[in-house]
């Protein structure tokens, strides 16, 4: 089973994972991030209950990116309003952001699947026990729409997010939220606007932990 999402984020960062002082984006939303969103869409607290999807980015536009200054917070010091705790640092945002996501059961082994979820959180909402906003990445950073699009969809202009061994963006797609050991990384290359309707072959990425 195949499903596609048309998702719609008015602004967000993607973080670049070893970024520090000056808070880089990825151009692209990581497969992890997007996994991340689908299971917070669906109400599920277990990130490892649907290990074995395999997800396809396309990116619909080319979104804006600009640069704010922000106050970050880190604990140097236990008293958590201590000053020492908060500085200014800039960071990177992208503003209207708009891409399709194909979600294929793949070895994904859970009953229902989260292709299943997926189409039921969309046909009957009311039924989804979640909490708090939609995001992608940040919690400040809410999803506005997202849609689910015919299974004859063939696409727009797309700008496919493929796997490339020399690829000039190393995306995480699991996450370590313990530590960094546990992170699982893949190279990507973000292909020039295309009238290629479906996924090809090396757009899919499949969630996994090893």
């Amino acid at each position: 089973m195949i499903t596609a999402l048309k998702v719609e984020v008015p602004i967000a960062c993607f973080r670049v994972s070893r970024a520090r002082e000056y808070a880089q984006t990825y151009p692209v939303p990581p497969p992890a991030t997007v996994y991340g969103m689908l299971l917070s869409m669906v109400g599920e607290m277990d990130r490892y209950r649907h290990c074995g999807i395999k997800l396809a980015i396309a990116l619909l536009n080319e979104p804006e990116k600009s640069t704010i200054l922000r106050t970050f917070r880190r604990f140097k010091k236990k008293q958590i309003f201590d000053p020492t705790n908060a500085r200014p640092d800039y960071q990177e945002l992208l503003s209207d952001i708009q891409f399709i996501v194909w979600v294929a059961s793949g070895n994904d082994n859970a009953q229902p699947r989260l292709c299943q979820r997926l189409t039921d959180a969309i046909a009957n909402p009311e039924t989804v026990d979640r909490f708090g906003g939609l995001s992608l990445g940040e919690s400040r950073d809410l999803v506005n729409g997202i849609n689910l699009l015919p299974e004859d969809y063939r696409g727009e202009s797309l700008r496919w997010l493929v796997q490339q061994e020399d690829g000039l963006l190393t995306l995480p797609y699991w996450v370590d939220h313990v530590g960094s050991k546990g992170t699982r990384w893949q190279r990507f290359q973000l292909l020039p606007p295309s009238e290629w309707g479906q996924p090809p072959d090396n757009a899919w990425t499949e969630i996994r932990v090893e």
